[in-house]
């Protein structure tokens, strides 16, 4: 806890554990549901000192700090906010964290450092995500955010994707003096930043801004260009680029394998959720139009994006809306904080149901699905318990939309198009050393969900800060 004089350390812990909590304000449901908007009422200056204030500074190292993927020195940036010194204690973040506006709103903070906060054994754990949201946002209204660069080298590298992994390692390059193009496929940078997550949990705006730091930092970028189709990494290489940076991800949607898969009204959620959250300008040119919902929606899958995808729909006008899911509530993978939010907003679940094929109407598009029962077995390789059908229990839902939201796969092309570069699962990158994200082929390096599969923002942007310093050297000995 570098930045608190030591003082300052011998505080009344007691006293601060039992200082009044008062939760995140979050907008009524009736109001949040009728639009896109941000469903959390921000932090304001006198609210934000006071929460800062409940921080008893554990001893390093502390709790938060260590579950926190960046590591960010958080009692030093709650003692910082307690004082009103906010712009310092965004800075501090900054030293850690390429994108601390992001990663404060997006991380399942439930699971990271307020999880870890040792007041969660008597009381209520500090708002670490909104404190550090109040304080990038002061930040930038008040000071400015500049990202620093060094003297140029003449280095150019090749960032491969434009999501958190690649702007992770970007901002790291770029503060070295490296020269860094992102090719993406899609017409703007961001990837699932701009493409997955909905604005009512990351608005466009807070991505665009940092976007501008980097853009003003050198940094270019070339859209609508798929590496592995449009252009090969052997071709980067060939146009001069030094080095390579693969962080696209895995954005292939799962398949369920099931008769009347492809029947309109079907989607993917990929799909569903760029068309129904972007902006159609930002959209390619194929997908310019929202997606065309009916009033009786099933989302199958527990996941996060399968919560995106429930109350994405809501806010279309949905009327009904029902999770399928084939286990039971406790074995979801997705946040318990937003499937809350998803229940406040009107979505239904329906557990131990697995869906076995989608029904075509009399126009021939979807009308119904039929499912079986559930009850849960053994535990699976990954201690899960194993889903079983019931026999003969089949029955069947109306619908006039599904949405499948089954999990991602990594995409084949860079594997079968890069000599030298070795992948496995279908795709995901083999990486040397997780550290540096060193792969099998000299100058290429890769970090985020491609390596290890789905995964969070923040520990993708981590994987590409850790590439970065291995890439750097490497530029330097060349």
């Amino acid at each position: 806890m570098q930045n608190i004089p030591s003082e300052s350390l011998e505080i009344d812990r007691k006293a601060r554990v039992y200082m009044p909590y008062h939760d995140l304000s979050l907008r009524p449901p009736t109001e949040r549901v009728c639009d896109f908007g941000d469903v959390t009422i921000a932090l304001d200056s006198d609210r934000a000192m006071l929460e800062a204030a409940r921080c008893i500074h554990c001893p390093d190292p502390a709790p938060c700090m260590v579950a926190c993927p960046c590591h960010n020195d958080i009692p030093s940036a709650m003692w910082l906010i307690e004082q009103g010194r906010y712009v310092e204690a965004a800075q501090l973040y900054r030293q850690t964290s390429s994108l601390p506006e992001i990663c404060s709103r997006v991380c399942p903070h439930e699971q990271l450092c307020q999880g870890s906060c040792v007041l969660n054994k008597t009381h209520e754990p500090v708002l670490c995500g909104p404190l550090e949201t109040f304080v990038t946002c002061y930040e930038r209204k008040t000071a400015g955010v500049v990202l620093p660069a060094s003297k140029p080298t003449g280095r150019k590298v090749a960032l491969v994707g434009a999501g958190p992994a690649s702007l992770g390692c970007a901002e790291q390059l770029l503060q070295q003096g490296h020269d860094v193009t992102f090719f993406d496929s899609k017409p703007a940078p961001g990837g699932l930043l701009v493409y997955g997550i909905p604005n009512f949990k990351l608005a466009k705006e807070v991505f665009f801004c940092r976007w501008g730091d980097f853009e003003k930092a050198g940094a270019k970028f070339v859209g609508n260009t798929k590496i592995g189709k449009d252009k090969t990494i052997d071709q980067l290489f060939a146009e001069g680029f030094e080095a390579v940076f693969i962080g696209v991800g895995v954005g292939i949607d799962a398949k369920m394998e099931i008769p009347g898969e492809d029947l309109p009204g079907v989607y993917e959620a990929t799909d569903f959720l760029m068309r129904a959250n972007t902006e159609l300008n930002l959209l390619p040119e194929h997908m310019r139009a929202r997606p065309a919902i009916g009033k009786r929606i099933v989302v199958i899958g527990g996941g996060d994006t399968a919560s995106d995808c429930l109350r994405s729909a809501l806010r279309m006008g949905a009327e009904e809306v029902t999770c399928a899911y084939r286990r039971t509530e406790k074995e979801m993978p997705g946040g318990r904080k937003d499937r809350k939010m998803a229940k406040e907003e009107g979505a239904k679940y329906r557990f131990l149901t697995q869906p076995v094929k989608f029904i075509a109407g009399e126009d021939g598009k979807l009308a119904a699905i039929e499912c079986i029962e559930m009850i849960l077995g053994e535990p699976d390789a990954k201690g899960r318990r194993k889903p079983v059908p019931v026999e003969g229990s089949n029955f069947s839902i109306a619908v006039d939309t599904a949405i499948k939201a089954l999990g991602y796969w990594p995409d084949p092309a860079l594997g079968e198009t890069t000599p030298g570069l070795e992948v496995h699962d279908w795709g995901m990158i083999t990486v040397t050393d997780r550290e540096t994200g060193a792969t099998t082929r000299a100058g290429v390096y890769s970090g985020g969900d491609v390596v290890t599969g789905p995964d969070l923002v923040v520990t993708a942007m981590v994987g590409g800060r850790k590439a970065a310093m291995a890439m750097d050297e490497y530029l330097k000995s060349k």
